[in-house]
């Protein structure tokens, strides 16, 4: 009789843990279990990518880092071939030797013209004299005339003395004149000149910038996540060579519907557990909430719930968890996301006990 008891029993029993865990994997899947204030979310580890690509078209020389490899804020990654570059800022330092050149040619130019200006300047002042003088002369000859104590012929003479004296003063004039418009024009080409050297100069500069800028460096800490491109392959300007993954921006994304999104606050603790690590818990923050409502993801396969307007929500690791355990750190992990809707909700005990630190 025993032993028919006992064997009836044993189908109950398995029956009843059957039970309890049909009940629990619903509860986990339906979020039910979960106190109030706490809601949860599916998702997957996420971080923003770093695309490293050229700024001028060229050939990569070399790559010094792998798949999966951590790199530093600054540390060199890649490098591409720079002779024709190098040739490039060879020609402007070239040019702007010339251009020098150039300048020191136009101020002798300057001074010359200038000299010239003095020795007009003075042959006007000679002329205007030699005129004063013509002038003085046919004075007195015109007074002797009127007495007749001089003849025709010599008062003849002095006018036409003093009219070329006069002639020559205009023309010295002249002279003096242009040598100014000389000297405008040389300095002119000295501006010129000194223009030239400044243009070398941006050259030079702008060449040896792209120079600097076919060093590729990482311009954060991260992890190379692919390599798009290799060495000896010739690259367009924004050709991508590298594909880094930033690590001290990780986070979860995930969906809470309309009345759990719309307690939800920027800064509001959560908890993330990866599938890959159930038994613990990542600490979190929420440091996103999407302003405009979206359907569920096309993973949700039930008619009333792709119905339902779902707001994507961002939770983000803190920096100094993710330095710590910065090896173990992985994109493209799944896992849940619990968050806490009300600063007085208390985490259940799971959650609490462990969480990383």
């Amino acid at each position: 009789m025993k032993t028919a008891f006992a064997s009836r029993r044993l189908p109950i029993a398995i029956a009843l843990v059957v039970a309890v865990a049909i009940y629990l994997a619903w509860a986990k899947l339906s979020g039910g279990g979960l106190p109030s204030g706490i809601a949860s979310g599916n998702g997957r580890i996420e971080a923003v990518e770093i695309d490293i690509a050229t700024k001028t078209p060229g050939r990569i020389k070399e790559i010094l880092v792998n798949e999966g490899d951590f790199v530093e804020a600054g540390q060199v990654l890649a490098r591409m071939d720079t002779e024709q570059l190098e040739a490039q800022r060879r020609q402007a330092e070239a040019q702007r030797k010339r251009a020098k050149i150039g300048v020191d040619t136009a101020g002798s130019l300057v001074t010359q013209r200038e000299a010239e200006r003095t020795a007009a300047a003075a042959v006007v002042a000679q002329r205007k004299a030699q005129l004063d003088a013509a002038q003085r002369k046919l004075a007195r000859s015109e007074e002797l005339a009127k007495r007749e104590t001089v003849s025709q012929q010599v008062l003849d003479d002095d006018r036409a003395a003093e009219q070329g004296a006069r002639a020559a003063v205009a023309a010295a004039e002249a002279q003096l004149a242009a040598s100014e418009a000389a000297i405008s024009s040389a300095k002119a080409l000295v501006v010129d000149a000194e223009a030239a050297v400044d243009a070398a100069q941006a050259a030079i500069e702008s060449i040896t910038t792209d120079i600097n800028d076919s060093t590729l460096r990482s311009p954060r800490p991260g992890r190379v996540q692919y390599r798009v491109a290799q060495p000896g392959e010739v690259l367009s300007a924004g050709g991508r060579v590298l594909n880094l993954v930033d690590l001290a921006d990780v986070h979860m994304t995930f969906f809470l519907p309309t009345a759990q999104a719309g307690q939800l606050a920027i800064g509001s603790e959560a908890r993330i557990i990866l599938d890959a690590a159930p038994q613990y818990a990542i600490p979190a923050k929420i440091s996103f909430v999407a302003d405009v409502a979206q359907f569920t993801p096309k993973t949700v396969e039930t008619e009333e719930e792709r119905q339902k307007l779902m707001f994507r929500v961002k939770a983000q690791i803190a920096p100094d968890l993710l330095k710590k355990y910065i090896q173990h750190v992985k994109t493209g992990l799944p896992g849940v996301t619990y968050v806490r809707l009300s600063p007085n909700a208390e985490w259940p005990a799971n959650l609490q006990k462990k969480a990383l630190q």
